[in-house]
């Protein structure tokens, strides 16, 4: 069986074949020299015959008959072309440029077929054509007479990105290759990212870094940042900031982007070199006016918190959305912060709940987490506690901690789904082992409580004395209480005062109102009816309910200021009606004796009717000698006597 003879086109015709005639590629003589090719290639016997003195014109090529340009001419035109293109000294003109760099590359000006490349890919003067563009770059680059470098680094690209061909990633890194050994210093980059990233080849860090360090020396500024990023990472070399400073410096100075971003960022936090804010906003501010995104939000953190400029919210604003605009999503996110709080610009929940919607549409967690908590509580939008909690749950499944810790909560009370205190309580351990103050606190709660795990004080204690040691404030609240109580720990009346009164001092109402009882009762302190009497103001004048009651008692009994009953029944009142049940028995008490008020059997009753509702002891006591002497109500020796009997099995 015989091989099916290929078609041959006109170049055979001027070559003598010599061997079998259904060889693909046989060896051949020219008819009109001795010049012999073992194997044929079309390409190369064209281009012989188009050098071959004794050639008829009928072997030549087109381009070599027109004859008229010669090299000098071809130049010009492609040199015209340019100055169209970029408007050198003339108007810029692409389409012109095109048809000029046309005309050249028709005559066989090598430049400027790689120039109608570039035009085809680029839409130059022409329609994008990329697979006339990856056409262009194949022809120059297999020219043999003076192969065009450019056009091989092209080609690797085309082959890469997929660029008028399929993607081909082992084409690419031998297309780089070639050029790189020509000494294309951009080849010799992109050879390093090749090995760097495995592309078209294996991983090779060693090699990635050699590449790198050979085109930085040429003066390739990208590869200088890729150099610091090596030094940095430690990729094919030991890692060494204070190098790798040097290089995202060095790149930097030349205007690279990257490196002004991340020198600033080096000089902003001191790594590998000294902390300078100033010079770190100067190097954002270089990269934000060369289009960079993420200096356009840096530049809004530094406006933001006063980051070597001066603190200007509003400033602020606006580069968190010029950077929004380009699309950066931590900027969409910070835009949701600054509409919900109103920084730098008004106030609008509705244009804070888009914001983290369409960061949360692009994966930024943070966003999931805050859409959630808009759902939750109707920050610009309907309350929706099942749309909360399926936030939290997305975000929490990315380890987000504030998520983490807001689905325990969904899970302990029941918001957005059932109610599962073992799941609330492993989502707690999870946030805490990654260092949330707030689960770390609950866990405490958890241990105390015996919410989702048995019931163990001493880890109670720990978690609280861990937490309070990052100054979490209900921790150290809740140490005070430990160490009052002996829960998980000895009793410690001292640190149990001052852990209230740290507490107290970050605001802790609750901590204020137990500061003001050790001082009056000399626990972990020296008595002080005075300043007892002070703390309980304070914490009244933000309504807390305990204070209240505390402040009730020294007005009636003139406990560090002057007795006033009056102002006892009146915040004995006050506290009664926000659901004090103490204050309800007192104001009972008020009423029965006439302390503060009118004389009132009836309103004694109740008072103490609705306070022993709430098994205030007390006031079933009073309740009992109300029914057994007739005191604000008919005498009732039954209901006396079930009440007596209610008293005996609480002490029992």
């Amino acid at each position: 069986m015989t091989r099916k003879e290929r078609k041959k086109g006109p170049t055979w015709s001027h070559f003598t074949i010599v061997g079998k005639n259904n060889d693909s590629h046989p060896p051949v003589n020219c008819k009109y020299c001795l010049k012999y090719y073992q194997r044929a290639v079309p390409v190369r016997m064209q281009e012989h015959l188009d050098k071959c003195s004794k050639a008829p014109d009928d072997a030549k090529s087109p381009s070599i008959l027109r004859g008229s340009m010669d090299e000098e001419s071809l130049n010009k035109i492609h040199y015209l072309g340019h100055c169209y293109q970029h408007g050198i000294g003339i108007e810029k003109n692409e389409i012109r440029a095109f048809q000029l760099y046309k005309e050249a590359a028709e005559n066989g000006h090598i430049i400027s077929k790689y120039k109608l490349g570039r035009c085809y890919q680029h839409g130059i003067g022409i329609e994008k054509d990329e697979i006339k563009a990856f056409k262009f770059y194949y022809e120059v680059a297999q020219h043999s007479q003076n192969r065009h470098i450019i056009s091989i680094y092209e080609l690797g690209e085309c082959y890469r990105y997929g660029i008028g061909t399929e993607i081909s990633e082992i084409k690419a890194f031998e297309f780089y290759n070639i050029a790189a050994e020509s000494g294309h210093i951009t080849s010799i980059y992109k050879l390093g990212e090749c090995y760097q990233h495995g592309i078209g080849t294996k991983i090779n860090g060693i090699k990635a870094f050699q590449l790198y360090k050979e085109a930085a020396q040429k003066g390739h500024v990208t590869s200088m940042y890729k150099l610091g990023k090596c030094y940095y990472d430690g990729i094919g070399t030991e890692i060494n900031v204070v190098k790798a400073v040097e290089f995202y410096k060095e790149a930097a100075q030349k205007g690279h982007t990257n490196s002004l971003y991340k020198f600033g960022e080096l000089r902003q936090y001191g790594i590998g070199t000294e902390i300078d804010k100033i010079e770190a906003f100067e190097c954002y501010k270089a990269a934000a006016k060369l289009g960079d995104p993420d200096s356009l939000y840096k530049i809004g953190e530094c406006h933001r918190y006063g980051i070597g400029t001066e603190e200007n919210k509003a400033k602020a604003f606006e580069f968190y959305k010029e950077a929004a605009k380009l699309g950066h999503i931590t900027s969409i996110y910070k835009l949701g912060v600054c509409y919900q709080f109103g920084i730098g610009t008004e106030e609008n929940k509705l244009k804070a709940f888009e914001s983290y919607k369409e960061a949360a549409e692009k994966d930024n967690i943070d966003s999931i987490h805050s859409l959630g908590y808009c759902h939750q509580y109707g920050i610009g939008t309907e309350k929706d506690k099942i749309k909360a909690f399926e936030s939290y749950g997305r975000a929490a499944q990315s380890h987000h901690i504030n998520s983490l810790y807001q689905l325990a909560i969904c899970y302990q009370y029941g918001i957005g789904t059932e109610k599962d205190v073992t799941k609330a309580f492993e989502l707690y351990k999870e946030a805490a082992e990654k260092g949330d103050i707030d689960s770390i606190h609950s866990l405490g709660y958890c241990y105390q409580n015996g919410i989702g795990t048995e019931k163990n004080d001493a880890k109670a204690f720990e978690s609280y004395k861990k937490a309070a040691q990052n100054e979490h404030i209900d921790s150290l609240y809740q140490l005070g209480t430990c160490y009052l109580f002996g829960i998980g720990t000895e009793i410690d009346e001292i640190k149990a005062f001052e852990s209230y009164k740290e507490a107290a001092e970050k605001g802790d109402l609750d901590s204020i109102h137990n500061l003001g009882y050790c001082y009056q009762h000399g626990i972990g302190t020296k008595k002080d009816a005075i300043k007892a009497f002070e703390l309980y103001e304070e914490a009244t004048q933000n309504d807390h309910i305990d204070s209240l009651y505390q402040l009730g008692i020294c007005y009636q009994y003139g406990i560090g200021t002057e007795k006033n009953e009056s102002k006892a029944f009146e915040l004995y009142k006050e506290a009664a009606e926000k659901g004090d049940i103490g204050s309800l028995h007192n104001l009972g008490y008020c009423y029965q004796h006439g302390i503060g008020t009118k004389k009132d059997v009836t309103k004694a009753f109740e008072s103490y009717e609705t306070a022993a509702k709430h098994h205030h002891i007390d006031s079933i006591y009073q309740l009992k000698t109300c029914y057994q002497y007739g005191i604000g109500t008919e005498l009732n020796i039954f209901k006396a006597n079930e009440l007596q009997k209610r008293l005996l099995s609480s002490y029992t």
